[in-house]
């Protein structure tokens, strides 16, 4: 799943995997909707390991697994 982060007027592309959103939440159901129900429901937890990855100015697109979590 890609979503996006914005530091000022810089904007980030970030890229969790099926690992990772399966590790946030292992009762996540094996589909589309289970994953954006997961991603939804632990936005602050994703948010939070993409600040811990994101570097300003580094590179366009950085990618969340799950040893992220």
């Amino acid at each position: 799943m890609r979503f996006w982060g914005y530091d000022s007027a810089l904007e980030a592309s970030f890229f969790i995997d099926e690992g990772a959103l399966r590790r946030i939440q292992p009762d996540a159901r094996p589909d589309e909707s289970g994953f954006l129900n997961a991603f939804d429901c632990n936005r602050d937890v994703i948010c939070a390991a993409a600040a811990k990855v994101y570097v300003r100015g580094s590179r366009g697109s950085y990618d969340l697994v799950a040893a992220n979590f």
